[in-house]
């Protein structure tokens, strides 16, 4: 199947397509927490440490999400469905080799083997669905992809707990093997080829700028609450992180043929979705964080008690998401009015899990909905926001900042709302005022990311009208 997916009423075989690609997907979102659930197995069994363990986790997040934009890059060039296949090889590879390492080294640097691959099926899984879809079809497309996301956040820790309560702790990475080969396969036959028609040289000098910068600044985020804010490793590392994203940057707008045109965010509807995706990603990467402390130490909850009590969130956003419900909303109301609705949605539902009947289910329950369908309704609108606002011939890019947006707002998010749980705490507040005191920080970002990205997106509107 070589033929152009440029066809005004999308590829022939899109929904298949999507399937497939939503099925490399979901794989690469499982492995960013089913890590979590294995971490008692793997301190016995490997005998590792906390500072391993840290690693075993941050390897991976570190890898893809430096990599992002360089991947995007490469997918626009090379071409996505080479990409995709090299995604899901080094993936796959990556996933036999964690699953049976025999030394922490050798799990971390398999992780970070798999880091690679994740980056580039996050890319190019977003750049394929723009490209095969017509753009009226764009919207649902976009939302049945987001809601994987969803599943994803849901079904880490479930898959995990099942996986260890029967296996040893190198079935939880060894299950990505079949799901890998499948995609594999599908992708091969189904999937068209499409790149940017231009052929960019590659931009190597800001790939390697970009990789360390960004590296550097989710780095300094996620050491900051346990080596403090102050210390010399963080301190160290976000001036290595500014240094050389403003190297980027200053590189960027110089060179004739850039990675990420500067020029991009001239655009307000670029300027405001990607304002709107910090904010957002921020309070609700943040808040949700918090929300698995409160369903464990506040409720009672068991580890996997709690991940079944958190599935309305995804199951909301798959339902509207896969029935077409929120595209079709979206549409009626307008992209500004889609993501400022969203928004509100989720900063009630935040709220209401702060402030509803905390001493039990019910107000959790309600928070978890409203959350589940302001997501629904805003992510894909944010997500189309974002794509549409750039030339299709750089939609792997496009991806590539999408996701690079998504994984700087939740290091973030996690960073200062627990920084918040923590002085809370430390002030004599109780853990369940603290958590509170977090998810209400969390709401104020989600509201404010929602009218910040929905004013600039009206005005963005208005100018081209």
């Amino acid at each position: 199947m070589s033929a152009s997916p440029a066809q005004p009423q999308g590829h022939p075989q899109r929904w298949l397509i999507l399937g497939v690609i939503c099925l490399a997907q979901l794989t690469v979102l499982l492995d960013n927490t089913v890590l979590n659930v294995a971490i008692p197995s793997l301190t016995r069994e490997l005998h590792a440490t906390t500072s391993d363990i840290q690693w075993m986790i941050n390897a991976y997040s570190l890898v893809q999400s430096g990599l992002l934009l360089t991947a995007g890059s490469a997918a626009d060039r090379y071409g996505r469905k080479k990409m995709l296949i090299t995604g899901l090889a080094l993936f796959g590879v990556g996933s036999l080799v964690a699953g049976l390492a025999g030394s922490t080294g050798q799990l971390i640097a398999a992780r970070a083997g798999m880091g690679i691959g994740g980056a580039l099926l996050m890319t190019t899984t977003l750049a394929v669905a723009m490209q095969i879809f017509s753009p009226e079809e764009q919207p649902k497309a976009i939302g049945i992809w987001s809601a994987v996301n969803a599943l994803g956040f849901a079904g880490g820790p479930l898959i995990g707990g099942f996986v260890l309560d029967h296996f040893w702790w190198g079935a939880i990475f060894l299950i990505n093997m079949p799901v890998a080969a499948l995609g594999l396969v599908a992708v091969v036959i189904l999937v068209p080829e499409s790149k940017n028609p231009r052929g960019d040289r590659p931009d190597l000098v800001g790939a390697v700028l970009s990789t360390i910068g960004m590296a550097s600044l989710v780095y300094a985020i996620i050491s900051g609450p346990g080596h403090g804010w102050t210390s010399a490793r963080v301190l160290g590392t976000a001036a290595v992180a500014v240094v050389v994203l403003g190297a980027f940057a200053w590189w960027e707008s110089r060179v004739d043929e850039p990675m990420l045109d500067i020029h991009f965010f001239q655009d307000r509807r670029f300027t405001g979705a990607v304002a709107g995706a910090v904010l957002i990603v921020f309070g609700m990467g943040g808040a949700l964080f918090l929300l698995t402390q409160h369903l464990q130490f506040v409720l009672g909850y068991e580890p996997l008690e709690a991940g079944l009590r958190t599935a309305p969130l995804a199951l909301t956003v798959v339902v509207l998401n896969f029935s077409g419900l929120s595209a079709k909303w979206s549409t009626r109301m307008g992209t500004p009015a889609s993501i400022a609705l969203g928004m509100v949605l989720m900063s009630g539902g935040l709220v209401s899990i702060a402030e509803v009947d905390s001493g039990g289910y019910a107000g959790t329950l309600l928070g978890l909905l409203l959350i589940g369908a302001g997501c629904a309704v805003a992510n894909p609108a944010m997500a189309h926001a974002i794509m549409s606002a750039i030339p299709p011939e750089k939609a792997g890019v496009g991806a590539g900042l999408n996701g690079t947006l998504a994984e700087f707002g939740n290091g973030l998010g996690v960073a200062v709302l627990g920084a918040v749980l923590s002085s809370s705490v430390a002030s004599g507040e109780s853990l369940s005022a603290g958590l509170g005191a977090g998810q209400l920080v969390g709401a104020v970002a989600v509201l404010l990311g929602g009218f910040v990205a929905a004013g600039l997106l009206r005005r963005a509107e208005r100018v081209s009208a």
